[in-house]
């Protein structure tokens, strides 16, 4: 079983950047992509990127594509989101997560269909 562990998160001003780490540990070769998710309070659970393992494919959700880019360092075992131009409506929990396959952006999307999650790391912004 992979174990998941986010840090990065902080306080940034609007319009600044923030970069967020996810490092795995454990049995990583049971996973084909990973990916981000935000939560804020009260709301769902979202899918903001996933990148997949063999190929390196990314997925972004419209509303941070051209703003956040995912990446991964294989050799360090660990993910990462970085955050530019942040915008109000972007604070949140984000979590990182691992997912058994690959198939297709509407499948990584889903967050059920995700095996393993971090604890989440918390980002705010101050206007």
């Amino acid at each position: 079983q992979v174990q998941l562990v986010e840090s990065g998160g902080g306080l940034v001003h609007a319009g600044g950047s923030l970069r967020l780490s996810c490092a795995a540990s454990g049995r990583t070769s049971g996973s084909m992509a990973m990916g981000w998710f935000r939560q804020a309070p009260g709301k769902d659970r979202k899918f903001v990127a996933a990148i997949t393992l063999i190929r390196s494919t990314t997925y972004y959700a419209d509303s941070v594509k051209g703003r956040f880019t995912i990446s991964r360092d294989n050799a360090r075992n660990t993910l990462y989101l970085q955050m530019n131009s942040l915008k109000p409506d972007d604070p949140a929990v984000y979590f990182c997560a691992a997912a058994p396959f690959a198939w297709d952006m509407s499948y990584l999307t889903g967050a059920d269909n995700y095996h393993t999650w971090g604890p989440g790391t918390q980002v705010t912004i101050s206007s």
